[in-house]
Formats: structure tokens, C-alpha cells, sequence
């Protein structure tokens, strides 16, 4: 049966139609590398204008309606980093019709986290879809796209799955969440190691999927044949108030009894996993890498692998000299990671790196040690270190 000529180009004018909603800035139908490149003129559903918007050529057109402010201005680290900028502020300008405007860079491709300052008040982008979920108070997320995919990113490769649970603590006194990745093809026939990933101050579980992008990164590895497979398991290592005037007394004793009592048994008894220290890894990031430094380091009963990030101690001789001082530790150990990035290797993040790697040195306590990325104290620094370096050495 032939199409009359008219009902073909209505087929065809609602193909080019689709094709327009799905390619428009910020549509959020597919999980695409450049959400925020404007390619149809369209702007995100209920947003008032375009931004920020990416070009091509990896500059960045930032944009906020409002005609009665006095002075907007971006001021986070991340964006100024950047730019090279130090802590010179990112001034808009403001348009007669009332919307401020700036194009900046050009960026390297990456995510960056930004607010906008309106005459001294912070605020998320107005017109951005894509923003960070944390137990902070939350923030834009600026996505510079490359020539393609990049290592964080969804690609057409299987995918394993994410899982949230929810359950009880009597540790807290309440009910709580972790979030489990099963790699691709997960066999409940085949036993499989654990790698508990925790976050930092103010970071929720679900950071290390939405920021840090961790099932993408660890699909994206196991399809390049890089990592081995694995269960990521991600509990909350929010266990008291990061304002507790004693958070640092507390939160350890907190959570090793949350990962004891709660953490371990829910992954063992819900998955099939390799039940002894050997499979099983302990990592995090600031917060979190002294997490799994201070209570990683003391439950050797639990944890043979262990991944530092961007985090140590500057009086590690002294608070891990049980570590230290255990004359069979390397025999115990089977993986010690310590990484950072090559921004924080070059300021006041450093030290407390450097003071653990000094002590390990002192101590002949054998570890991989491995600056990388462009980044500092951010989420491109801790994306780059799992991808490159932790991921594809852990179990091997």
C-alpha cells in the first residue's frame, strides 16, 4: 500500500519534529554527553531563557532574567578555577531587556558546579534542569561537552543496575539508604567483591551516582575490559550533623558500627558476594577517604582494599600507629590506594595526603600512589582518580 503524498509529509514533518524535541537543549529524554548545547532554538520546559548554554567551541553563554537586580555574579571555585580566574568574581552584564548575560571560556570539557550571586544572595540557575541533590543546599551543574562521549557518560554498552534500599538503623535511630550497583550480567550462581564507596561532607549516597557518575565510569570500564566485575555498595556516611561541635570524635566510632551492624550484613545477606576481607574494599572521597582511612584501617577483620581520596592525616604517625605498627600489615593488605588531584597536590589539600604517604613511606607499607586530572578538591578530581587509576587496579 502506497502513502498518498500529503500523508507522507506528515509523517515525515512529525519525524523532523520528534527529532527537533529530542536533540533540544536540556529535553532530558536521553541521557545525552551535551545536554546543554542549544541545537533546535528550544528552551527547557517552564525555564525562561537558555542556560548556560555550550557551543562548540567549549564556551559557555550564562544567562539569568532579572531587571531589577543591581549586580549578579558567579563566584564558585570550580568556574573561576577554570578560568584561571583565582578568586576574581565572573561579573554578568545586564541587557536592556533585563537579562544578564556573559559568555565564558573556553572550558575544558567536564562538569562544574556554579550558583549564581543577585546582589549577594546565592541561588541555583533558574533555567537549568541540572542540578546536584545533596545534603547541602544544592547547586547548578555545568556540563561542557567534547567530540563525543567521555568516560563518565552513558554509552551504548550494557549497564548494570542501581538499586536503592531503604532500611532500619538502630545504630541511628532511624530509617536510612544505600544504593547498590550489580555490574552487567550479575550471577547470583557467581560470588562477586564489594567495593563500599562513601562520600564527602554533606554528600548523599546518591552523589557518587549522580556527580560522580560511579556505574557509568565502572560500565563504561568493564565494556573496555579495564576493571573486574563488581558490586559497588554505597551507604550513607552521614551519621551525625557535620556541624556537631564533636563530629570528628564521633562520626567514626558512628559509622564502623553502622558498617558492622547494618551495611555488610544487608549487602551480604541481599547479594552474592565474596564474604572476607579479601573482597571487599573500602573508599572514599575527603570525608570519606579519612572514613575509610581511620576505620578501614583498624577492621582489617573486614577490608583488605582500601581507596584514600583526596584525604590523610597530618599526624598519621600518630592516629593510625596501630596501622602503622602492625609488622604483618602488607601481608594483610592486598590493595592500598592513595590518590589526589593535580590541583589539590599543589595547595593546603596536600598535606594531610602528604602526611600519610610519609608515614607509610617511614613504615615500608607498600601503596599506589597517583596524582591525575586537571581538578582540585571537586567531583572531576574523584571521577578521573576511579576511572584512571582505582577501579582498574582494585582486585587485581
Amino acid at each position: 500500500m502506497k502513502l498518498k503524498r500529503n500523508s507522507f509529509l506528515t509523517v515525515l514533518a512529525f519525524a523532523v519534529m520528534f527529532q527537533t524535541q529530542v536533540k533540544a537543549q536540556q529535553a532530558n529524554v536521553n541521557l545525552d554527553y551535551n545536554p546543554q548545547k542549544d541545537t533546535e532554538g528550544l528552551i527547557p520546559f517552564s525555564a525562561p531563557l537558555n542556560s548556560p548554554e555550550v557551543h562548540d567551541d567549549h564556551t559557555v553563554t550564562f544567562r539569568l532574567k532579572a531587571p531589577e537586580a543591581k549586580e549578579v555574579i558567579i563566584t564558585d571555585g570550580t568556574i573561576l578555577t577554570a578560568l584561571g580566574r583565582g578568586r576574581d568574581p565572573l561579573a554578568l552584564e545586564k541587557g536592556e531587556d533585563g537579562i544578564w548575560s556573559i559568555t565564558a571560556g573556553p572550558f575544558k570539557p567536564d562538569m562544574y558546579a556554579y550558583h549564581f550571586k543577585v546582589d549577594g544572595m546565592q541561588i541555583c540557575d533558574p533555567s537549568n534542569t541540572i542540578a546536584a541533590f545533596t545534603a547541602m543546599p544544592p547547586y547548578s551543574q555545568l556540563i561542557v561537552h567534547g567530540d563525543g562521549p567521555s568516560y563518565y557518560d552513558a554509552k551504548n554498552v550494557p549497564h548494570g543496575n542501581v538499586t536503592r534500599h531503604i532500611y532500619h538503623s538502630d545504630v541511628t535511630n532511624g530509617e536510612r539508604e544505600m544504593y547498590v550497583y550489580t555490574p552487567p550480567n550479575y550471577d547470583v550462581s557467581k560470588k562477586y567483591p564489594v567495593l563500599y564507596l562513601v562520600g564527602g561532607s554533606g554528600e548523599l549516597p546518591s552523589n557518587w551516582i549522580y556527580d560522580g557518575r560511579a556505574n557509568l565510569i565502572l560500565d563504561n570500564l568493564l565494556a573496555e575490559g579495564k576493571a573486574e566485575p563488581m558490586i559497588i555498595a554505597i551507604p550513607n556516611n552521614q551519621v551525625i550533623h557535620r556541624n556537631h561541635p564533636q563530629h570528628t570524635e564521633l562520626t567514626f566510632d558512628i559509622f564502623e558500627k553502622e558498617l558492622r551492624n547494618h551495611v555488610i550484613p544487608l549487602v551480604g545477606a541481599s547479594y552474592s558476594t565474596i564474604q572476607n576481607p579479601k573482597g571487599r574494599a573500602i573508599s572514599g572521597l575527603s570525608m570519606g577517604g579519612r572514613h575509610s582511612m581511620f576505620i578501614g584501617f583498624r577492621s582489617l577483620d573486614l577490608f583488605a582494599n582500601f581507596g584514600i581520596l583526596s584525604a590523610g592525616d597530618v599526624t598519621a604517625e600518630t592516629t593510625l600507629s596501630h596501622f602503622l605498627n602492625d609488622p604483618k600489615v602488607n601481608d594483610k593488605v592486598d590493595y592500598l590506594f592513595v590518590g589526589q588531584g593535580t590541583g589539590e597536590a599543589k595547595g593546603f589539600f596536600s598535606q594531610r595526603v602528604d602526611g600519610l604517604c610519609k608515614a607509610l613511606d617511614n613504615h615500608n607499607i607498600e601503596y599506589d600512589y597517583y596524582v591525575g586530572g586537571s581538578g582540585g578538591h571537586v567531583w572531576s578530581t574523584w571521577r578521573h582518580l576511579l576511572y584512571y587509576r582505582f577501579l582498574p587496579n582494585l582486585w587485581k
